[in-house]
């Protein structure tokens, strides 16, 4: 007489199943990676109205005519650096922010770079948004 059941536990591992999941893991990452990138140039600006003013910035705009203003007071290309810094303060810890025409000279804006960078002054190019 046999007394020994019928259905015997098998001590091996089936892989399939992890194998599975992990190909399912593999395909969920690599979806969500490329919906996020990072863009440098696009920027939104912000709407700001009322009366809430912005002390830690410094708006440089260039116009069309290669014309300098600083926060809407217009400055001659030679006194720039001069009145930026002035502008600016010792602290250096306002953003110099360069708003130029989408047809100003690419000279133009470099000279504001330049001098950012020669100060050590941080600084952001303002683009319009989409």
């Amino acid at each position: 007489m046999n007394l020994r059941g019928r259905n015997k536990v098998d001590p091996t591992f089936n892989m399939s199943s992890m194998t599975d999941i992990v190909f399912l893991l593999l395909i969920f990452f690599m979806l969500t990676s490329t919906l996020v990138t990072v863009s440098a140039i696009d920027v939104l600006l912000p709407k700001a109205g009322g009366k809430t003013e912005n002390q830690t910035s410094v708006a440089v705009t260039i116009t069309g005519d290669s014309s300098f203003y600083i926060d809407k007071t217009k400055v001659s290309s030679s006194n720039l650096e001069r009145e930026l810094l002035s502008k600016v303060g010792t602290d250096k810890k306002k953003t110099v922010v360069i708003r130029g025409d989408q047809n100003v000279a690419y000279k133009n804006v470099m000279k504001v770079i330049d001098i950012a960078n020669k100060n050590k002054l941080k600084m952001i190019l303002a683009v319009k948004g989409q």
